[in-house]
Parts: C-alpha cells; sequence; structure tokens
C-alpha cells in the first residue's frame, strides 16, 4: 500500500490533483484546503490512505498523520466510505470535527456532503470518546507526538473530560501558551479559559 508521497504538485480540480513523483504522476483526492497549501509549495510531503476495490486503487492525501488517522478512523462508521470520510474533513478541519462529535452538534456535521440526521447521529455514537484529545496548531513547532502532556493528566485527575481538556489545550494555543511554560501557570490558564473568566 501507498503511505506516503514525496513530489511537486502538477495541477488540480476541486477533487483531486496529480502529484508528480519522480516523473510518475499520481492522482489524490484531497480536501481543497489540503490542495490549497500544496499548490503554495514546489514540493510537498502527503500522508495517503489507499483504498482497493475490484475496479479500481484510490489515493486519498492528507497534510499530516494525524489527519490521515481520523480519515481512516471515519471509514470504521457504519455507512460512512471513502468520499463521505474526506468530505467530512473538507468540512471540519480536525479539532473542529472532534469538537462536534463530542457536543453532539448534529446540525454542523449534517453540514458535511452526502450526511443526512441519521448518519450525522451515527457519527456522533461511534466516534465520541475515540478523537484525538490534543492536535498540532498551525505554527507550532511541537511534534505531534511529544510524549504525556502533565497539564493534560493534572485537568483528567481533576475529573475533566476529554472535550474540556481539548477545549482548554486549544485555547491555550490560541492565546499563546506553548508545553514549555511552568505547568503550574498553563494549569491555571486552563481553569480560566473552562470557567471563562
Amino acid at each position: 500500500m501507498i503511505a506516503l508521497l514525496r513530489g511537486r504538485p502538477l495541477f488540480r480540480n476541486d477533487k483531486w490533483c496529480v502529484l508528480d513523483v519522480n516523473g510518475v504522476g499520481y492522482e489524490v483526492f484531497a480536501t481543497n484546503r489540503g490542495m490549497d497549501a500544496w499548490f503554495q509549495e514546489d514540493e510537498v510531503e502527503v500522508h495517503v490512505a489507499t483504498y482497493v476495490r475490484e475496479d479500481a486503487i484510490t489515493l486519498y492525501g492528507f497534510s499530516d498523520a494525524t489527519e490521515r488517522s481520523v480519515y481512516q478512523l471515519l471509514m470504521t462508521v457504519t455507512g460512512v466510505g471513502p468520499r463521505v470520510a474526506l468530505a467530512a474533513l473538507d468540512a471540519f478541519t480536525v479539532p473542529e470535527l472532534a469538537l462536534a462529535v463530542e457536543e453532539d452538534d448534529i446540525a454542523s456535521l449534517t453540514r458535511i456532503t452526502g450526511v443526512g440526521k441519521r448518519t450525522a447521529q451515527r457519527l456522533v455514537l461511534e466516534l465520541k470518546g475515540k478523537m484525538p484529545l490534543s492536535f498540532p496548531h498551525p505554527g507550532s513547532r511541537e511534534p505531534v507526538s511529544a510524549g504525556p502532556d502533565t497539564l493534560v493528566l493534572a485537568l483528567q485527575r481533576l475529573g475533566y473530560s476529554r472535550f474540556e481538556i481539548a477545549r482548554a489545550s486549544k485555547g491555550l494555543a490560541e492565546a499563546g501558551v506553548g508545553r514549555d511554560a511552568p505547568v503550574a501557570d498553563r494549569l491555571r490558564a486552563a481553569l480560566k479559559i473552562l470557567y471563562g473568566n
């Protein structure tokens, strides 16, 4: 199976693009957000999920391993195929999708092309508690798997849910409070975000 492509973006439409990898053109289906970013670069690294049927081999491309993992998780939901899973990541970023699932936001999930109320309910039912707890933030140089975060462990011990911890982590990142800050300061800031003052 193809898991990663590194090459030069050649051309695109609204559903797929062609990547030139050492003179071989690969057709890769991707989100518009992903393709917008790739076509600003001379060379890109694309994480790939390969979908095989009797009559076709289709490549789905993602900007990072987290996005690909969430795509594969979406594919485990009853009634969700590769095109709907990709549409979900076109409609939402990974953090937005995780929050919609954790908040039972059926109305927002039905914005996904091909998803009606029943499928949205299945997304919530089958994905709640399974989405990633923390995400790479734009501009962050932290590796995705940077080891256990002391703040996350502290909030878990205080009884906060995965959704609340994800909201606090996102708020800290938006406020520019990094993991290198003292844990006491981060905890104080996280509690302010969670209590809204």
